[in-house]
C-alpha cells in the first residue's frame, strides 16, 4: 500500500461557497484524505431531536467531487449545551470533586448511562445516513480519549458503575477484602455498596483500591468505544479508527484498539516537547523547533502495535500550536521530516491538522496549511513536496525488527499508584530504554505481555513490568532471545501485594532492600551511573555480570537472561545495551545526537533532528534533513 496524505477540515467554520475551492486545493497539493464532523454535534442536532443533515450532505458531496476520501467522525467528544439540560449529572468530576463544566470539550463522564444512550442515538443516525455512502472511507470514533485528564471521573455515576464492576470482578465482598488487604487500618467492607471512589481521603488510599479504580476507568473507555463500534459495524464496512494522544497512559490503548481496524494518533512534536518532555531546559532549547528526536518514533511504533500493523497519524502539527507553554514555528523542513518519519514507521496516512487556521475561538493561534486569510502557509509547501516524493518512491513495506520493548499500561497505573520515589515514572523508564536503543541505530517493535510467547525477536527489553504470571515466566525461560528485565519487574502480584518471588527467573537471588534515589544520590558503575531506583540482592557470584563500584550487584545474568537492578543513566544504558545487542547478533550503529535511522524492506531512512547539517559516514544530512537510501533488507536479521 502506498502511503497517502490528508488533512482535518471543518466546513461548518467557513462559508459554503469556499468549500469547493478548498477541496480543489487539497487535491492539487497531493492530499487524498479529509477528516470532518468530529466536533459538529451542535450543527447536526441544534436542539434535541431536530436534525440538520443537509449541510453535511453538501460538504461530503463537495469533497467527494474532487476525489477525496472522507473520515467521518462521531461527535461525542463535544456534546452540545442542551445535553446538560437532558442530563444535568453527566459531567465528570475531578479528584477534588469539582465538575468538569461545559465551555470547552470532553465534558462527559464515561459511566453516565444517559449520556451513553444519547451518544448511541446520534451515532446510529449518522451510521444509517452515511454508512453506505461511497465517499465515507473510514470512521473516527470520538476524539482523543484521555486528553485534558478526562479518563478518571469521580462522579456519582462513576461510583455506582465502579461498585457494579467490583461485584462482577470479586463476586463476594470477603474476596475483595482479602485481595485488597483491607484488614490494614480497619478498612474492611461488608458490602460492595460501601466502597467509595479512592479520592478525598485523609491520606493515601489503599493501593489495590486505586489500581482497581484505574482498571475500571480504562474498562469504561473500552465499553464506551465498543458501543459506537457495534453500531457503526451494523451499517458500514468502512474501517473504524480512534485518534490517541502522546504520553497518555490512563487507559489501555491495546484493549480499545482490539475493537478497531486502525490505530491513529495526533502528533504535535513541538507542543509535546514543551508540554510532556522531562529531559530539561537545555534539551528543550536544543530541539525547540524540531521536537524530541525519539518521542514521535516511540508513539509511531506503539500505535503500529496497537493497530496490529495498521496505523495513521490523524493530526500532524503543521506550524505553531496554541496550547503548549511556548509555541515556536517548526524549523524549515521539519514538517516534511515528521511526515516521512511516520511513513517510515508504517503510517498508511499522515493527516495535517488543520487545513486552515481559524481566526476565532480557543485554537485561533493553532497554525494550519492555510493562513486565516486563506493564503498558503509554509507547511503546505512541505506537504506538497512530501506528496510528490511519495509518488516517486511508491510502496514502503515494513519488516519485523530484531529488537522489541514491552509496554504495559497496567504497570503504568501501578507505579503511578505507589512510585516509592518522586522521579519514578513508568513511561519515562520505557522511553529511556527506547531512546538509548534508537541512538544505537536500532529499529524497534513494541510488544504487549501477551505477545511474548509469539515472537522471535533477537533481543527483548522488559522494563518495569508489574507482575509476571507462571505462563509468562515459562515463556521467558524458554525464550532464545537475549532478555533484559527490570527494574521492578514482577515485584507485585495482580492484587498489588509484594511478590516474594522477585526477581523471577533468578531463584537464587535474594532481595535485601529496595530504595528510591534523589537526584545525584545514585550508584556508580564502570561505564555510568544508576539513578532514581536501586534494588539490592544477595546473588551467587557466578550470576553477577556487573557490580557498582560500591560492590553491589547491578546486572544479574544467567544464559540469555539478564536482570538490571536499577535505572541506568544514558552512558550506562548505552554500554549495557551494546553488550546485550552484540550477544544477540544485532548490528548497531552509534549515531550522533539528534540523528536517527529507520529500516524498512528496501529502504533505510535517515533523519536529522539537528538545526545544523550532519555527516554520518557517507551520508550527508542537511539541517532538518531526510535521506532515503535503497537497501537490500527483506528482514532485519531474523
Amino acid at each position: 500500500m502506498k502511503p497517502e496524505l490528508g488533512c482535518c477540515y471543518y466546513p461548518e467554520h467557513w462559508p459554503e461557497e469556499r468549500w469547493e475551492v478548498d477541496a480543489r486545493l487539497m487535491r492539487e497539493n497531493g492530499l487524498s484524505w479529509v477528516r470532518v464532523g468530529e466536533f459538529a454535534w451542535s450543527r447536526l442536532e441544534p436542539t434535541p431531536g431536530n436534525y440538520n443533515w443537509e449541510w453535511l450532505d453538501r460538504a461530503i458531496d463537495t469533497l467527494a467531487a474532487e476525489g477525496l476520501k472522507i473520515v467521518l467522525g462521531t461527535p461525542t467528544a463535544t456534546p452540545p449545551r442542551w445535553m446538560l439540560k437532558r442530563h444535568p449529572d453527566m459531567l465528570a468530576l475531578d479528584a477534588q470533586g469539582q465538575p468538569r463544566k461545559f465551555g470547552s470539550r470532553r465534558h462527559y463522564c464515561f459511566s453516565h448511562e444517559g449520556y451513553r444512550a444519547s451518544c448511541a442515538e446520534i451515532v446510529s443516525l449518522l451510521a444509517q445516513r452515511y454508512g453506505s455512502h461511497t465517499a465515507i472511507a473510514a470512521w473516527q470514533i470520538d476524539n482523543e480519549y484521555g486528553c485534558h485528564d478526562t479518563i478518571r471521573s469521580y462522579s456519582e455515576a462513576a461510583r455506582n458503575a465502579f461498585q457494579t464492576w467490583l461485584k462482577a470482578r470479586y463476586q463476594d465482598i470477603d474476596t475483595l477484602n482479602q485481595a485488597w488487604g483491607t484488614v490494614f487500618w480497619s478498612m474492611e467492607y461488608s458490602s460492595f455498596y460501601e466502597v467509595d471512589l479512592p479520592n478525598l481521603t485523609v491520606t493515601e488510599p489503599m493501593p489495590a483500591h486505586q489500581l482497581d479504580f484505574k482498571r475500571f476507568s480504562s474498562d469504561q473507555v473500552l465499553s464506551f468505544n465498543r458501543l459506537q463500534c457495534d453500531i457503526l459495524r451494523q451499517h458500514s464496512t468502512a474501517p473504524l479508527i480512534h485518534n490517541y494522544m502522546g504520553r497518555i497512559v490512563e487507559f489501555d490503548h491495546f484493549a480499545v484498539g482490539a475493537d478497531l481496524d486502525i490505530a491513529s494518533w495526533d502528533a504535535y512534536p513541538l507542543g509535546f516537547l514543551e508540554d510532556r518532555s522531562d529531559y530539561g531546559d537545555e534539551w528543550r532549547a536544543r530541539f525547540a523547533r524540531q521536537g524530541d528526536p525519539d518521542f514521535q518514533a516511540f508513539h509511531h511504533d506503539l500505535y503500529r502495535a496497537v493497530g496490529r500493523g495498521r496505523w495513521w497519524v490523524m493530526e500532524q502539527q503543521p506550524g505553531p500550536v496554541n496550547w503548549a507553554p511556548y509555541n515556536p514555528a517548526p524549523l524549515p523542513g521539519m514538517v516534511r521530516l515528521w511526515s516521512w518519519e511516520a511513513i517510515a514507521h508504517g503510517a498508511e496516512v499522515v493527516s495535517y491538522f488543520r487545513w486552515r487556521q481559524l481566526p476565532f475561538a480557543q485554537e485561533q493561534h493553532h497554525a494550519g496549511l492555510l493562513f486565516p486569510n486563506a493564503q498558503p502557509a509554509p507547511a503546505l509547501i512541505e506537504a506538497n513536496q512530501t506528496a510528490q516524493e511519495i509518488e516517486s518512491i511508491g510502496e514502503i513495506k515494513q519488516l519485523q525488527s530484531s529488537v522489541a520493548i514491552v509496554f504495559d499500561y497496567e504497570s503504568a497505573w501501578a507505579w503511578e499508584t505507589q512510585p516509592q520515589g518522586q522521579s519514578f515514572d513508568y513511561f519515562k523508564l520505557v522511553f529511556d530504554q527506547y531512546r538509548a536503543l534508537r541512538a544505537l541505530g536500532v529499529s524497534i517493535d513494541i510488544l504487549t505481555v501477551e505477545m511474548l510467547g509469539k515472537t522471535d525477536h533477537k533481543a527483548i527489553f522488559i522494563p518495569g513490568l508489574m507482575s509476571l504470571n507462571s505462563e509468562v515466566v515459562s515463556q521467558l525461560t524458554q525464550s532464545k532471545a537475549q532478555l533484559l528485565i527490570g527494574p521492578r519487574t514482577g515485584s507485585r502480584t495482580t492484587n498489588f501485594h509484594i511478590d516474594t518471588c522477585q526477581p523471577h527467573l533468578f531463584p537464587d537471588a535474594q532481595a535485601l532492600q529496595i530504595e528510591s534515589l534523589r537526584p545525584g544520590a545514585g550508584y556508580s558503575a564502570s561505564t555510568g551511573r544508576v539513578e532514581h531506583w536501586f534494588e539490592h540482592y544477595r546473588v551467587p557470584d557466578k550470576q553477577v555480570a556487573l557490580r557498582t563500584v560500591e560492590g553491589y550487584p547491578l546486572l544479574i545474568s544467567e544464559a540469555t537472561r539478564h536482570y538490571l537492578c536499577g535505572w541506568p543513566d544514558e552512558a550506562l544504558a548505552r554500554a549495557l545495551y551494546t553488550q546485550i545487542l552484540s550477544a544477540a547478533g544485532v548490528d548497531i550503529l552509534e549515531l550522533p545526537e539528534g540523528v536517527r535511522i529507520r529500516d524498512t524492506q528496501g529502504h533505510r531512512f535517515w533523519f536529522n533532528y539537528n538545526a545544523e547539517p550532519c555527516n554520518v559516514g557517507e551520508v550527508t544530512l542537511s539541517a532538518a534533513g531526510v535521506e532515503i537510501r535503497p537497501s537490500n533488507r527483506s528482514t532485519d536479521g531474523i
